[in-house]
């Protein structure tokens, strides 16, 4: 196994794009303008989006027994993501439902199906994955109980964790302390630190304690104003986003998160990892799609050698 290589435990859904001109009020029944579907789920995206830049890819999860699982497996296997630890589910595929606006921002609703089968016993069975890999990438996507049994399985193998903390929800502080990055948006931002943090300013006031708490790299993202990182409690720096025709941000922060740790099985700092990572998200944003718009290595290959 190369030394790059990157283990997701995560979500994987099916997908339906909804185009829409805006959102429908209460009792009002809306007519979409287009419809897709895609493969989706921030797990199965962020592994998508690491198996692209060229990383060794084992995704850790759950599908249904029916014709969304199939495809979702097809679609993941396709991108080049290894799905061997990847189980059928007697539940259904987990589906989202996203709802797209004409500005590219998105609205979306999931139905976790068997997501919720991820256990901590599907944790043991890829140990012999973490205990070569470079890092693993988990989300809070399946339910917390297998979320903490990763973290603290791959903190005893001395593997690096990044934690991409969404969608928002409790789990044990102390979680935090063991990973070696965590990254939220602005919103998640806000839950865990009882702060607003749509600004520039008031992320980087709010990051800080964040990080320093927990002795953590921290990055929260700020979707069009760049991202904001705090190496565990250090001086934050702001990172600009990179200027692109946006069409839409599906999967933004899944590719991101992917480029981020892309950049750091390369070898680079911190903050030019937070960099690639932007780069990557402003590749994905300018294409239609999600896992589909990522981009391969090729495409930000020039920005990680300028780095060097």
């Amino acid at each position: 196994m190369q030394n790059d290589s990157v283990v997701v435990i995560g979500s994987i859904n099916y997908d339906l794009f909804l185009s829409v001109e805006r959102l429908p009020v209460l009792g009002e029944t809306a007519v979409a303008r287009d419809m897709q579907s895609a493969g989706g789920g921030k797990g199965a995206n962020q592994a998508v989006q690491c198996a692209k830049l060229g990383m060794k890819t084992y995704m850790v999860g759950a599908v249904g027994r029916d014709f969304m699982g199939e495809s979702l497996l097809a679609d993941l296997q396709a991108a080049g993501v290894d799905t061997q630890y990847v189980h059928k589910s007697p539940f259904p595929s987990g589906m989202g439902i996203v709802h797209v606006l004409p500005d590219g921002n998105v609205f979306s609703t999931i139905s976790r199906g068997a997501n919720d089968s991820v256990t901590p016993e599907d944790v043991e069975k890829a140990e012999p994955l973490l205990k070569k890999a470079f890092a693993l990438m988990l989300q809070l996507e399946v339910p917390t109980e297998t979320v903490s049994c990763a973290i603290r399985t791959a903190h005893r193998l001395g593997v690096p964790v990044l934690l991409n903390a969404a969608p928002a929800k409790a789990i044990q502080p102390e979680l935090f302390s063991l990973c070696d990055t965590v990254m939220v948006n602005e919103v998640e931002a806000g839950y865990y630190t009882g702060q607003v943090n749509t600004t520039i300013v008031q992320a980087m006031e709010n990051i800080v304690p964040f990080a320093a708490r927990h002795q953590v790299r921290t990055v929260f993202t700020l979707g069009a104003l760049g991202a904001v990182a705090c190496d565990r409690g250090a001086a934050p720096v702001h990172i600009p986003a990179v200027k692109t025709n946006a069409v839409e941000t599906t999967g933004a922060g899944d590719s991101f998160a992917g480029g981020y740790l892309k950049a750091m099985s390369a070898g680079l700092s911190f903050t030019d990892c937070v960099r690639f990572a932007a780069h990557c998200s402003a590749v994905t944003v300018s294409r239609v799609g999600g896992q589909n718009a990522m981009p391969a290595l090729e495409a930000v290959l020039p920005y990680l050698r300028a780095s060097n």
